[in-house]
């Protein structure tokens, strides 16, 4: 693989979407802000500002695949890369807001099942892959659906707003009924290579 292939677009915003990780996890647990106690303010800059960072990280993940076609830049480290950041991003979001919602059971249920559900899939695919099968188990109409679903409540969430918040658990309830849906909808294919000796 030449270096041109590794250093482009696509991929430079594959790479943003792991380096806002760190930036992420910083603003949600900054603990002083002008003297005050940042918790103890229902929306601040703080909260704001992280859930841009997602959103942007957000929409760097369509940008890139959209760049990757259309610059015809595919690549297999891009390849490689974008689903990992992808689920980085997401886990990292998620393990902020069950500190966060600690006693809110649908939170830590449905954050469960999403990050099991990401998991999961990626064994499946990897396993797939190896008996060359991988288009099997290409992402779905469903699965397109759980993302966009699950960034958007992540990204509510992340403004921890009181009356935002229900709008943001609803959204992610949905999401993670996708998820499961879309998870079936991946062994299902994957059954006949499963039941073999």
């Amino acid at each position: 693989m030449s270096a041109s292939s590794v250093w482009n677009i696509p991929n430079a915003l594959t790479l943003l979407r792991i380096v806002l990780i760190p930036v992420l996890v910083a603003l949600a647990y900054i603990p002083f802000v002008g003297g005050s106690v940042a918790a103890e303010l229902p929306f601040e800059w703080r909260y704001l500002t992280a859930a841009i960072v997602f959103l942007i990280a957000a929409l760097t993940d369509w940008f890139d695949g959209y760049l990757a076609r259309t610059l015809n830049q595919t690549s297999a480290f891009g390849r490689f890369l974008d689903p990992v950041a992808d689920k980085l991003m997401v886990a990292a979001a998620l393990i902020i807001l069950v500190q966060w919602h600690s006693n809110n059971v649908l939170m830590v249920v449905s954050a469960i099942v999403i990050v099991s559900r990401e998991i999961t899939i990626s064994a499946l695919r990897e396993w797939m892959a190896e008996l060359g099968k991988r288009a099997s188990v290409a992402v779905s109409y469903i699965g397109k659906l759980k993302t966009t679903m699950q960034m958007t409540a992540i990204t509510v969430l992340l403004l921890h707003h009181p009356v935002l918040d229900q709008a943001g658990f609803v959204l992610l309830i949905v999401a993670a009924a996708l998820t499961l849906w879309s998870m079936c909808i991946y062994l299902k294919a994957a059954w006949p290579y499963l039941r073999q000796p």
